[in-house]
C-alpha cells in the first residue's frame, strides 16, 4: 500500500541517498548499547522519540530508502514483493512499546514522519503525537483546520478535497461550512503548523532524543533531533543504515528496532502490551466522530515551559563525537581557541591570511570566497582597497564594526571582477538565510516543508563567481550604477 502512496505523490527527482547497505552490531555490542540506552531513559526527565518508516517494516509496510525500499527499487524499475495495505497493517512491537512508555511516563512525546496510521491504531493519544507528514486515516477541514479520524484510508494524497462537509458541527460544536481534505502531504506542501511547533518545542526541551528507523534525510524533520543536542541533551540513533547525524550522536545502535526496544523493556522491568482493537481510534470512528486536532491549550502550555527553561539559554555548538559510547570528559573543555587560517585572494591575485577564531573548531559564518567562518572577514571595495570588518551578532541582526570600533549597519553591493553584477539578494527568514535572484530567475529557498532534501540544499549553494569585489555604502545610499545592482541586505 505504501507503493500506492508513493505513486500518488508528485514527480520528484531528489529523494535522498537510496539503497545504502545495512549493518548490524554484534550481539555483545548490542547488549551493552541497550544497557546504556536503558540507563539514559531512566535518568532522563524529558524523552522524545523520532520515528521513521523503519519501525513499520515488520508490519509488512516497506520503507523507502532501504536496500528493498520503495524508492530504491523504483529506481531499478521494480516494486517491493511485500506490501501490506494500510487498512490491514497492525501496530508492530515497537508501536506498542512506545505507547507503553508514554503510559508509564518514560516518554514524553513522539514525533513521527510516518503516514501509515499505526501510532493511531496503537491507541496513542493525540496529546503525545506529532505527525509531520500527515496520516492516511485523517481528514482536515480547509476552513477551521480541525482534523477528524477516518475509519478507512483516504483514497487520495496531496491534500485533495473529498467533498465531505466538515464534521465540526456534529459534535455539538459551532457549525463549519468547510470541506474535508485528505491529510497526506505532497512534496511541495508545508508541514502542519501545530505539529511542527510542538515538535520543535519538545525537541528543545528534551534531555534525550531517540531516533528509531529513520535516516534523517528529509528536513526539517530530520534536523529536529539536533535541537536536543544544541540545548545540552543526549542523542541516540537506532537504525540499520548510517544516518547523516551519526557523528553527532552520543550512541548509535545498528540493529532491528523491535529487538532493541524489547531488550530495553526487559531491563526496565516492563511488559510489552498486545495490540487491542478496542484502543484503535479508527474502530471508534466507525460509530462516532473522533476529533484529532491538536488542542491550542496544549501548545500554549508547552510554550510557557519552553520560555522558562530554554528562553535566553545560549545554544551549544554541535560537536562531532569521536567516541559515541562515552560521555564527554572535562578534558574536552579546552579554553584555547583554535585558529584556522584561510587565504583570501584579492582582485590582484595576491593573498592575505584570514584568521578565524573558534571555540570548538566549528567555522560558522561565510567569507566572500564561500568559506564558512566566524570572526574577521576581509572586504574589497571597487577600487581594490581592502578594509577589515568584524562581523558581530546583535539581537539576531548582523552588525558590522569597522576597525575604529564604530558600529554601522551597511548595505553591501557585490560586483564580480569583470565589473558585472552578481545578482544575489540575501534576506533573513526566521533565522535562515535565503538566497533569491533579483531577476526571479533563480531561487534557492530553504522552506520549512518536508520536500527539501539535503541534496536540494547543496545544489542551491553553488556560486559561479570565484572572486567578488564588495562595495560598502551607507544604509541610505543605494548604488544606482550599472556595476552594482546586487545588494546584500542585513
Amino acid at each position: 500500500m505504501s507503493c500506492n502512496y508513493a505513486e500518488g505523490l508528485s514527480p520528484y527527482e531528489h529523494k535522498g541517498v537510496l539503497g545504502v547497505p545495512e549493518k548490524f552490531d554484534s550481539i555483545d555490542k548490542l547488549n551493552e548499547k541497550c544497557r546504556i540506552l536503558t540507563e539514559l531513559i531512566k535518568t532522563s526527565k524529558h524523552v522524545v522519540i523520532h520515528t521513521g518508516a523503519g519501525i513499520s517494516t515488520s508490519a509488512g509496510i516497506p520503507d523507502f530508502r532501504g536496500p528493498n525500499g520503495v524508492w530504491t527499487l523504483e529506481k531499478k524499475g521494480k516494486k517491493p514483493s511485500i506490501n501490506v495495505s494500510f487498512a490491514d497493517a497492525k501496530p508492530t512491537k515497537t508501536h506498542m512499546i512506545l505507547k507503553k512508555l508514554v503510559d508509564v511516563n518514560k516518554v514524553q512525546y513522539i514525533i513521527s514522519q510516518n503516514i501509515d496510521g499505526l501510532h493511531l491504531k496503537s491507541g496513542l493519544p493525540r496529546k503525545y503525537l506529532a505527525e509531520l507528514h500527515g496520516n492516511m486515516f485523517i481528514d482536515e477541514c480547509n476552513l477551521c483546520k480541525r482534523q477528524f479520524v477516518r475509519s478507512c484510508p483516504v483514497e487520495t494524497v496531496g491534500k485533495k478535497c473529498s467533498g465531505v462537509p466538515c464534521a465540526a458541527g456534529h459534535g455539538g460544536g459551532r457549525p463549519c461550512r468547510g470541506r474535508l481534505y485528505d491529510g497526506v502531504l505532497d512534496w511541495e506542501h508545508s508541514l502542519p503548523e501545530s505539529d511542527l511547533l510542538m515538535s520543535e518545542l519538545h525537541s528543545s526541551l528534551a534531555d534525550l532524543s531517540i531516533c528509531l528507523g529513520t535516516t534523517l534525510q528529509i528536513i526539517p524533520s530530520g534536523n529536529l533531533p539536533l535541537e536536543t543536542v544544541k540545548y545540552g541533551g543526549k542523542l541516540v540513533i537506532c537504525n540499520l543504515q548510517p544516518t547523516k547525524h551519526d557523528n553527532k550522536a552520543d550512541l548509535v545502535i545498528n540493529y532491528y528496532v523491535d529487538d532493541i526496544l524489547e531488550k530495553v523493556m526487559n531491563a526496565l522491568g516492563l511488559d510489552i502490551p498486545e495490540y487491542n482493537e478496542a484502543d484503535n481510534f479508527m474502530k471508534l470512528a466507525e460509530s462516532t466522530i473522533v476529533d484529532w486536532t491538536i488542542k491550542r491549550k496544549d501548545v500554549l502550555a508547552l510554550e510557557k515551559v519552553f520560555k522558562v527553561k530554554c528562553k535566553g539559554v545560549k545554544k551549544k555548538r554541535i560537536l562531532v563525537k569521536n567516541k559515541r559510547n562515552s560521555t564527554e570528559t572535562a578534558n574536552s573543555d579546552d579554553d584555547k581557541s583554535k585558529v584556522i587560517k584561510l587565504e583570501n585572494k584579492d582582485v590582484n591575485g595576491t593573498t592575505s591570511p584570514l584568521s578565524i577564531h573558534t571555540k570548538d573548531g566549528n567555522a560558522t559564518e561565510e567569507d566572500i570566497n564561500g568559506h564558512r567562518n566566524k570572526g574577521i572577514a576581509t572586504e574589497v571595495d571597487v577600487d581594490g582597497a581592502t578594509s577589515t570588518a568584524l562581523l558581530q551578532k546583535n539581537k539576531g541582526n548582523a552588525t558590522e564594526v569597522d576597525m575604529n570600533g564604530h558600529k554601522n549597519k551597511r548595505i553591501v553591493t557585490e560586483v564580480d571582477v569583470n565589473g558585472t553584477t552578481n545578482p544575489a539578494l540575501l534576506h533573513r527568514n526566521k533565522g535562515n538565510s535565503t538566497e533569491v535572484d533579483v531577476n526571479a530567475t533563480s531561487l534557492a529557498l530553504l522552506r520549512r516543508n518536508r520536500n527539501v532534501t539535503e541534496q536540494d540544499v547543496n545544489e542551491t549553494n553553488e556560486n559561479d563567481s570565484n572572486e567578488i569585489k564588495m562595495e560598502v555604502k551607507e544604509e541610505n545610499e543605494i548604488m544606482s550604477s550599472a556595476d552594482a545592482d546586487a545588494i546584500l541586505i542585513e
